[in-house]
């Protein structure tokens, strides 16, 4: 059955994690998927994201809903995309999360977080500090004024993921197109697009999925869609590959150690090599020297003691998506009725559950609208200056 009205022939641009996502989902359901990359897929954001499924850094709680629903589809999503429906394929690990204050001050602000998350149903829950050891004994605490626990949480491997839904997708003749950029959409008189322009000619189109990223503003721009960033710089940095040394819980976040600098945060990847950044994971940082890659390590060795002898490898600063106040953005454009806006900052916690409304909105003609009504690219439409700089995320702000 055909259902009527629904696209045959779509070109996903961005094969980061979401846009690969999107294109795995749509082309599940039957459609003819191109998708294309201005670089190497999962080469971008998604290559410099801690890789942190949560929810529970998430607010208010209608987005904090939206990141807990999608937390929960990662097992099934992952088995969909893994090879053989193993999940390791994707490096997705369980175990939770843990972090500590040993500052008065900052433990009564955890204190009231965890309590907040407790009354929106989530499970995390507080510790002392014998528990924190016993669930992370590879971990030097110290000083311990307040410590939580949040079993659900994990982390993931993105570029694992997109490269397993590349594979799915060329497994049924799907065309993925790397190093190619999209240089304008032909559109209608209404504003749809009916073809795009890459460097190897036109591709006609029934639909469009922009799902590029920090890219999403100028692309969308081209069809005459307002979609606004905030500049959100970050840096991580990552080790050698070491021996496992996070027994059982994958995240953790550590407090500042006094000295005026943030706290620490530090995960080990599939390959064995840790991730560390500092604050959380919308502080802007811009400093990728080797010097500020020793400190981190360094700050990371007073807690886990075992990366004593590894050594920083820094990763150039990293731009993420950041939608202008923070939030989704997701949902067909009115300005091209056929153009559909994918971008979002929590691409990894989200994927699941995005490209899965997104190729039903795509698919079905159903919208979504009690969960994505918020997130709408509408929201954008005839701001004015004054405007942009209320809607600013307050962590991020300078603009795109």
């Amino acid at each position: 059955m055909v259902i009527p009205g629904k696209p045959q022939n779509v070109a996903v641009i961005g094969a980061g994690i979401l846009g690969a996502s999107i294109a795995w989902r749509l082309a599940q359901r039957g459609i003819r998927v191109t998708l294309i990359d201005k670089g190497q897929p999962g080469h971008g954001a998604s290559s410099h994201s801690f890789a942190w499924i949560n929810a529970g850094a998430k607010q208010p709680i209608g987005y904090h809903n939206l990141n807990r629903r999608s937390l929960e589809m990662w097992r099934r999503f992952a088995a969909g995309i893994g090879d053989d429906g193993d999940l390791d394929s994707v490096g997705l690990r369980w175990g939770g999360k843990v972090s500590w204050e040993s500052d008065p001050v900052a433990a009564e602000a955890l204190v009231a977080r965890v309590r907040q998350l407790q009354s929106w149903g989530y499970p995390t829950r507080l510790v002392d500090a014998d528990e924190l050891e016993r669930l992370e004994p590879a971990l030097e605490i110290g000083p311990v004024a307040a410590a939580e626990y949040s079993p659900n949480e994990g982390q993931v491997e993105p570029q694992m993921v997109v490269d397993a839904c590349l594979r799915r997708l060329r497994e049924i003749g799907c065309e993925v197109i790397a190093g190619a950029e999209v240089h304008g959409f032909e559109q209608d008189d209404d504003g749809r697009v009916r073809g795009l322009a890459i460097a190897s000619g036109s591709r006609d189109v029934d639909a469009v999925v922009v799902a590029a990223g920090t890219e999403t503003t100028r692309l969308a721009a081209l069809a005459g869609v307002n979609v606004p960033q905030a500049e959100s710089p970050g840096v991580v940095i990552r080790t050698d590959p070491l021996q496992p040394l996070l027994s059982n819980v994958p995240v953790v976040y550590a407090p500042p150690l006094g000295d005026g600098r943030r706290e620490i945060h530090l995960r080990q990847c599939a390959d064995g090599r840790l991730m560390i950044g500092e604050g959380d994971q919308e502080s802007l940082a811009e400093d990728d020297s080797q010097d500020h890659a020793d400190d981190l390590l360094t700050r990371a060795c007073h807690y886990l003691p075992g990366l004593a002898g590894a050594r920083a490898v820094p990763v150039p600063v990293g731009w993420r998506p950041m939608p202008l106040d923070g939030y989704p953005v997701m949902g067909f454009a009115s300005e091209a009725p056929n153009l559909y806006v994918a971008l979002t900052h929590s691409g990894v916690t989200l994927a699941p559950a995005l490209s899965q409304l997104a190729a039903q909105e795509i698919c079905d003609g159903m919208p979504a609208d009690a969960v994505l009504g918020p997130y709408r690219p509408q929201r954008f439409a005839g701001l004015t200056p004054d405007e942009v700089a209320a809607a600013t995320h307050p962590r991020a702000t300078r603009l795109r």
